[in-house]
């Protein structure tokens, strides 16, 4: 006769506290924004750095999000 094989238990995912997601949100948020800044809106008048260096480098990502730029 056959043995059955042996019954596993479902396993749950270990849940994370909040307070240690937290500090990575926010660092995830505000690197979100400074380069939503760098993407859409360093150049011209509202530039932080000078030349077109920054515009140059982020100038594909600027049209695939559908900021102008010409």
């Amino acid at each position: 006769m056959a043995q059955a094989p042996p019954v596993r238990s479902a396993s749950l995912p270990a849940q994370i506290p909040l307070r240690d997601i937290l500090p990575w949100a926010v660092f995830a948020l505000v690197i979100g924004m400074l380069l939503i800044y760098f993407v859409g809106a360093e150049q011209g008048a509202t530039s932080l750095f000078g030349g077109n260096i920054i515009h140059e480098f982020t100038h594909d990502g600027r049209h695939l999000l559908g900021f102008p730029c010409h």
